[in-house]
């Protein structure tokens, strides 16, 4: 189907771009900018006119919940949530059930995924067996079989033994490594921030130390192999300088944050909410000041929604005892954009973070731009809307979010998936 976005502010972080101006679609893919090809009609037209125009949006951790957790959500019920948020490419941990460190795995996954013809899937690998850290996984095969990194979501592997020959098979074929820094019995027991806030509520707590000590392990491993290292779920600022650092010396390490840790801290937990109980845990308010500062300048790399559908027993339930998680697929963008507004960027700047800068961390060439050639990945939005947060309004079968209630700018009217109009809104 060929389709005209007429009269739509194309903001393209990727190219600069933040001008009103027509995107013409064909065959999937984005044919022209501005003025029409030859011989160009349109099956249907698209008034953009007060909208946005944007690259869809990529987020580097989305759980579906399949295989293993369809209790908690099915990948039909995440998939329209992503389509519902302008989320066109999701990248998925491995902490599935069982985890994906066969090739069989990924190309099950891929394949109900490319069914539902919904976002397109990049999974990450496991980078242990069954994410025990004992075995290293079949990771060529597992590469062979679609996944774009190795991870061990919030796993960490207690032995640095096994750590660094992963390491070194890594970077041995030029496989990414994406490492959550949590130092396991640091970590251990914990539920919140060991701060002020952790001790007045009588909660189990989590020092810094866990994600410092954690983390200068990783930088110094990555150092020794030359492994191309993403760190993931960053929570402190003592954390981003230890990355800094690492990068003052000539180390190449990414990293990112989730809408979470730029929006919440401690504080939030009020009296013991559970939808504020995540992993990492939410920190100080200096750490989240950090953060913010850290990913409006760029020395934090990209946002992720971090998206972990809980089912309600799972929060209702005692702060300690209470499942870790929220969902965020929808909330990418509203977050984005309050973030962004809050730091003082540009639209253009801050959905960089979601899109252009998010792809060069999963290595996606095709999307992430709204180039002449490129994938025509979409996402029509209003950014002056406002939407309320609630249950109802949620189409992630996950409800568990510390967001209900309130209410968020932007609202998306359409996604489009290679040309396809996947969601429209009111």
């Amino acid at each position: 189907m060929n389709i005209l976005i007429s009269n739509g502010r194309v903001v393209d972080p990727a190219n600069r771009t933040d001008a009103v101006q027509n995107v013409y679609v064909a065959g999937g893919k984005i044919v022209a900018l501005g003025s029409a090809p030859d011989g160009f009609q349109a099956d249907r037209n698209i008034d953009a006119s007060g909208l946005v125009v944007a690259p869809g949006f990529i987020d580097l951790a989305a759980r579906l919940r399949e295989p293993g957790f369809e209790y908690r959500a099915t990948l039909e019920s995440e998939m329209e949530a992503a389509m519902a948020g302008g989320v066109t490419s999701l990248a998925i941990p491995p902490d599935t059930d069982p985890a994906l460190d066969e090739p069989g795995l990924v190309e099950m996954l891929t394949y109900r995924a490319k069914k539902l013809n919904r976002a397109h899937i990049y999974p990450v690998g496991a980078l242990t067996i069954g994410l025990k850290g004992e075995r290293l996984s079949e990771m060529a095969e597992l590469v062979e079989a679609g996944c774009v990194a190795f991870s061990q979501a919030n796993v960490p592997i207690v032995d640095n033994g096994v750590l660094m020959r992963a390491l070194q098979y890594a970077a041995t074929f030029g496989f990414r490594v994406w490492l959550q820094p949590i130092a396991p019995f640091l970590a251990r027991g914990g539920n919140a921030h060991d701060g002020e806030v952790a001790t007045r509520m009588g909660l189990a707590g989590i020092p810094v130390a866990a994600e410092t000590v954690a983390l200068y392990t990783y930088l110094e491993l990555a150092k020794i192999t030359g492994a191309r290292l993403h760190i993931t779920r960053l929570s402190s600022a003592a954390g981003l300088a230890l990355i800094e650092q690492a990068r003052a010396e000539g180390m190449d390490v990414t990293c990112d944050v989730s809408i979470n840790h730029v929006h919440l801290c401690d504080m939030d937990i009020g009296y013991f909410n559970p939808n504020c109980h995540l992993i990492p845990p939410l920190r100080s308010q200096r750490d989240r000041e950090a953060l913010c500062r850290g990913l409006a300048e760029g020395r934090i790399n990209a946002l992720c929604s971090d998206h972990t559908p809980v089912d309600d027993d799972g929060k209702q339930a005692p702060f300690s005892e209470s499942e870790p998680g929220a969902t965020g697929l929808e909330l990418l963008l509203p977050l984005t954009l309050k973030w962004a507004g809050r730091a003082g960027l540009s639209l253009l700047d801050g959905l960089a973070r979601i899109t252009s800068d998010a792809a060069r961390i999963v290595g996606i060439t095709k999307a992430g731009h709204l180039s002449v050639g490129a994938r025509a990945d979409v996402c029509v939005f209003d950014p002056d809307a406002h939407v309320a947060v609630t249950r109802d309004s949620l189409r992630s079968q996950g409800k568990n979010t510390p967001f209900l209630g309130m209410e968020l700018p932007g609202q998306v009217r359409y996604t489009l998936v290679e040309g396809q109009v996947m969601y429209e809104g009111r």
